[in-house]
């Protein structure tokens, strides 16, 4: 079974997360919602609060396929504060696996180096922070072994992009049919 992790930090874009999260685990993907927090429940955005399923710090991510970055602000600046996220997304870029992220979040891939030469999208305003990229403006973009999502009102196309890279086009696009897209 495919395995995703979905990061949240306090003032992640709470549609983005949900979204994304619930999108991969009807199309059958092992995701785990990690807290970098250092508390299992963490704050949105907007005041709503999700419960992770496990801290960063008691993580094993060797055998994880997809690392996703929900938007939103001040989530995205706070998962860019992360070293150890960060050291996590570069290893695991590095070694051909899928990096994914959406809204203001692809901010860390870029001053990571990730986006250089790559095709990408993003929260309008938050261009200049994708270092190296060729800016799309598309709903979701998926550039060899990085998808980027352009933020909340896109999260299905942004989160299908991510199911069809690990599960196929038919099971992305059954899962798409049941949510009468």
């Amino acid at each position: 079974m495919k395995k995703a992790f979905v990061f949240l930090a306090t003032g992640f874009e709470e549609i983005e997360a949900a979204g994304t999260i619930d999108v991969l685990r009807r199309g059958e993907v092992e995701t785990t919602i990690v807290s970098i927090t250092g508390e299992l429940k963490v704050a949105g955005a907007h005041g709503i609060e999700l419960m992770a399923d496990a801290l960063f710090e008691d993580t094993d991510f060797t055998d994880a396929d997809a690392l996703i970055l929900p938007g939103g602000m001040p989530g995205s600046n706070n998962l860019n504060a992360c070293e150890p996220l960060k050291e996590l997304v570069v290893k695991h870029y590095d070694q051909g696996k899928l990096t994914a992220a959406i809204c203001a979040a692809p901010l860390v891939l870029g001053g990571l180096g990730i986006l250089k030469g790559r095709r990408a999208t993003c929260y309008p305003g938050f261009e200049p922070q994708l270092i190296g990229a060729t800016i799309t403006g598309e709903p979701a973009v998926i550039d060899g072994n990085v998808i980027t999502g352009k933020g909340p009102g896109l999260v299905f196309d942004f989160a299908l992009a991510i199911l069809k890279v690990l599960k196929g086009k038919a099971v992305a696009e059954e899962v798409a049919s049941g949510l009468l897209l």
